[in-house]
């Protein structure tokens, strides 16, 4: 396992009964005060070791939790994208730490979408990272024997989570992100598949009008250009921000950390 960032620190708290893992760091400059925290989501078999590289912003607080089912947080009895949204409010809450920015990264990106259409006034502003659309990511039937092989076949699944940043070099950092992937509830390999095929939240994100921004790498496997013209499309009155990266993936807080962290900090 990588050490953590410097001055990150490693914390755990109880929401609605369940204790999740979470990462922190506090920006000591005054102006952090005054700016709103930003709160990282990750993507389905993710966990909040994707943001190592993205927790020092200047100027704020910073965190980024296991989502309930994943990493080192506890399990569910369930998969949805709006329970996970409001264990991130309730998250929220159980910290006293106001309005935040939600960074959301693919099924995160989701996350962050039900958490705009349901609850825009809990929110300062919406990052998107190559996100799920608002209509949803639906998967092929013929894939979910595959991804059941995931729960026991741990080089196929290390190769498949690979392909989501195929530009990292940094072997150590993928291993390290590939062995909490396998911490994942076994329920929810196929589980959040199925939630993310019936999360639908377009007609509710018209009235949004906090600020957006969306990050894509053109190198995605995942998620279509069409799939963001129709986020940016969603947002009628954010006027979003639509930022590419070029030659990158699926993950560019991974793949391009320097890069990303410019474009949240110029956002």
């Amino acid at each position: 396992m990588i050490n953590l960032p410097a001055n990150v620190e490693e914390q755990r708290v109880k929401v609605q009964g369940v204790e999740l893992y979470f990462l922190y760091k506090e920006d000591t400059a005054l102006q952090s005060e005054q700016r709103p925290p930003v709160v990282f989501i990750h993507g389905n078999t993710g966990s909040c070791r994707w943001w190592d590289l993205n927790m020092d912003l200047p100027g704020f607080n910073t965190f980024a939790p296991d989502m309930p089912n994943f990493g080192l947080s506890g399990a569910l009895d369930e998969s949805d994208i709006h329970v996970y949204a409001d264990y991130v409010l309730g998250f929220v809450d159980a910290l006293e730490i106001g309005k935040p920015v939600i960074v959301g990264h693919s099924l995160g990106g989701a996350v962050a979408l039900s958490l705009a259409a349901r609850h825009s006034d809990r929110l300062s502003a919406v990052v998107l990272v190559d996100s799920s659309a608002p209509s949803g990511l639906v998967t092929p039937e013929e894939h979910y024997p595959v991804i059941e092989m995931f729960k026991t076949n741990h080089e196929l699944f290390g190769n498949a989570l690979g392909s989501v940043m195929p530009t990292l070099q940094d072997e150590q950092r993928k291993a390290m992100l590939v062995d909490l992937a396998t911490k994942m509830n076994p329920d929810s390999f196929a589980g959040n598949a199925r939630a993310l095929s019936r999360f639908d939240v377009t007609d509710k994100l018209k009235s949004f009008d906090k600020p957006v921004a969306i990050f894509w790498g053109d190198m995605d496997s995942i998620i279509t250009k069409d799939m963001v013209s129709e986020t940016v499309s969603a947002f009628k009155a954010s006027n979003p921000r639509l930022v590419e990266f070029p030659k990158v993936g699926h993950s560019p807080m991974v793949e391009t950390p320097d890069r990303f962290n410019e474009e949240l900090l110029n956002f």
